[in-house]
């Protein structure tokens, strides 16, 4: 198997990935969705951790070879992006979905300097706007960002768009298509279900209202 399968047969036999057509779940945007992706259930999990952190360090180290520093996302991606630079023997900080309103007030943790080439991780990519986010804050402090690396995206294309008006290159560990593909060879799902899913992917934001 390619990577992106690998990985998105680790994230459903671990259940980091759950798949219910039938029950859907509901995201904090509202949306209902027959899929569930956690991505902090795989630091539980050894072999999937490693296959994680191994996975970005090669994907880094194959487009950037020449940065500096890896950025996390608060918090999902503070731990893969750690163990990623630990592996690169690379510098590590980590943004915040805003600025602290204590202390020093810092929305980036750790030492970097204006001109520093960043790669930033992100667990899961979903719309986009709060990766999006962590991109804008480091360019506002001057960093220069190569690009960004994640572990899994639905693909949607808002958040194909939004990235492309950054002006930030994505890529992924895994992604949806990869995920469904696997799971109907796996028998996670019926065809029944695969429709459901394929129907869910076309409409998320109006899919069962």
């Amino acid at each position: 198997m390619d990577t992106k399968s690998q990985i998105a047969t680790s994230l459903l036999e671990i259940e980091a990935v759950k798949l219910s057509p039938d029950k859907p779940f509901t995201w904090a945007s509202g949306w209902n969705s027959p899929i569930y992706c956690d991505n902090r259930k795989t630091l539980s999990f050894p072999e999937v951790r490693k296959q994680i952190y191994k996975s970005f360090a090669k994907i880094i180290g194959e487009l950037y070879p020449n940065a500096d520093i890896i950025a996390g996302v608060a918090t999902g991606a503070i731990a893969h992006g750690v163990l990623a630079a630990e592996e690169m023997g690379k510098p590590f900080i980590y943004v915040r979905s805003a600025a602290k309103d204590h202390g020093l007030t810092n929305q980036i943790e750790g030492y970097y300097k204006p001109g520093d080439k960043v790669v930033v991780v992100e667990d899961l990519v979903s719309t986009g706007g709060s990766s999006l986010k962590a991109v804008d804050a480091l360019r506002q402090a001057g960093c220069r960002v190569l690009g960004m690396v994640a572990i899994f995206t639905y693909g949607f294309p808002e958040a194909a768009s939004r990235f492309e008006a950054a002006g930030c290159r994505l890529d992924t560990l895994s992604d949806y298509n990869a995920l469904i593909e696997v799971a109907v060879e796996r028998g996670y799902v019926s065809s029944d279900e695969l429709e459901t899913l394929k129907e869910w992917r076309n409409s998320p934001d109006t899919w069962r209202k």
